[in-house]
């Protein structure tokens, strides 16, 4: 609960325009604790809608920011007297109490909360909050919101949501000491009851279709000092579009290297998959452990524009460097020929 007391319609105005200076607590209705005359029961209350700024379609794997415009579209309904005004003071409170009235319709401290309704989809920004917006008036600046998008998001259309709270002048009254003929309302007060209001809407995100892909298969078995050894794939269309031209290209790094590092796909439609070759060298000093090296498609879309999708990981285990039997197998070679020398010299010397 709050009380607002001022002295005049001008402080009262000011307060509309400052509704930071509204509280935020938890309660619903914020009620003065002073209860002073009421002449009307007005109807009517703030009615806010969101718009996009701006393209709503965007593409997978985006980081982008969403701007959101409110608009106020709330009214006045109507008026009904609560208190019959008798003398000329009660026609000045009436008078006074009917220009409090009409600010009902302005939405006062307004929070914006932005939820996704999908895990593909992540918020990345917080509530965006707008002081004060009457009836009839847009938003002089949007809420912005960000928003990541998953690298392999289906296209389509994702829902979100956006939440906002705001308060709003449901009740005023008004009182004064007496009408002086010269200056007015003498000892003018007036206090104010607020409520808090919430309401959802949905704004549509959209996913645009084109090629993605994934790694299907891989089979990369190497070994340290392993000339020409070779990586297969499998890459999988997993998008709604066709690839054109498409080819699978390497990035190398220590211990490996490549003269053989793209290999040719083709064209491949959503669903379709095509398994390639890649010829890797691997350094002698190779440490054996499992490894990553990056791959991307590079393709053509339907629009004719040269892509590069995303990159993709092929896991490859690299073993120790087989064991060479050449040094050994020369090492017994020269010892079988050395004991058959020395068994031919004996044999000559017993001749003789």
């Amino acid at each position: 609960m709050r009380k607002i007391v001022d002295l005049g319609l001008l402080a009262a105005f000011l307060f509309i325009a400052l509704a930071g200076l509204v509280p935020a607590g938890a309660s619903d209705n914020y009620i003065p604790s002073v209860s002073l005359d009421n002449y009307w029961t007005t109807f009517g209350s703030p009615q806010l809608d969101a718009s996009l700024a701006g393209t709503n379609e965007f593409e997978r794997g985006e980081t982008v920011t969403l701007y959101v415009d409110l608009t106020n579209y709330g009214r006045i309904m109507g008026f009904k007297a609560d208190k019959k005004a008798d003398t000329k003071m009660e026609q000045a409170l009436a008078d006074r109490e009917l220009d409090y009235e009409r600010e009902k319709t302005t939405a006062l401290g307004i929070t914006g909360t932005l939820r996704s309704t999908s895990d593909l989809i992540e918020v990345k920004s917080g509530d965006q909050v707008i002081e004060a917006l009457r009836s009839g008036e847009k938003s002089r600046e949007p809420m912005r919101f960000a928003i990541k998008i998953g690298s392999h998001t289906p296209a389509g259309e994702y829902p979100m949501r956006l939440d906002l709270s705001y308060d709003y002048q449901y009740n005023a009254e008004v009182d004064a000491d007496e009408l002086d003929p010269e200056i007015g309302l003498r000892g003018f007060q007036s206090s104010f009851w607020y409520e808090r209001a919430n309401t959802t809407i949905t704004i549509p995100v959209f996913v645009k279709k084109e090629s993605d892909f994934e790694i299907a298969e891989a089979e990369a078995q190497l070994s340290a000092g392993e000339k020409g050894g070779i990586i297969e794939v499998t890459y999988k269309n997993i998008g709604e579009e066709e690839a054109s031209d498409a080819i699978a290209r390497l990035s190398v790094f220590k211990p490996f290297s490549s003269t053989d590092d793209q290999a040719y796909i083709g064209d491949l439609a959503p669903g379709e998959e095509r398994r390639v070759k890649f010829k890797i060298d691997v350094d002698s000093d190779a440490t054996a452990k499992p490894y990553s090296i990056n791959s991307e498609i590079k393709y053509t879309d339907l629009r004719g524009e040269t892509v590069i999708s995303t990159s993709m990981k092929i896991p490859v285990n690299v073993a120790p460097a087989k064991r060479s039997y050449a040094f050994p197998a020369v090492v017994v070679l020269i010892l079988l020929l050395a004991g058959g020398i020395s068994l031919y010299r004996r044999r000559r010397g017993r001749g003789s």
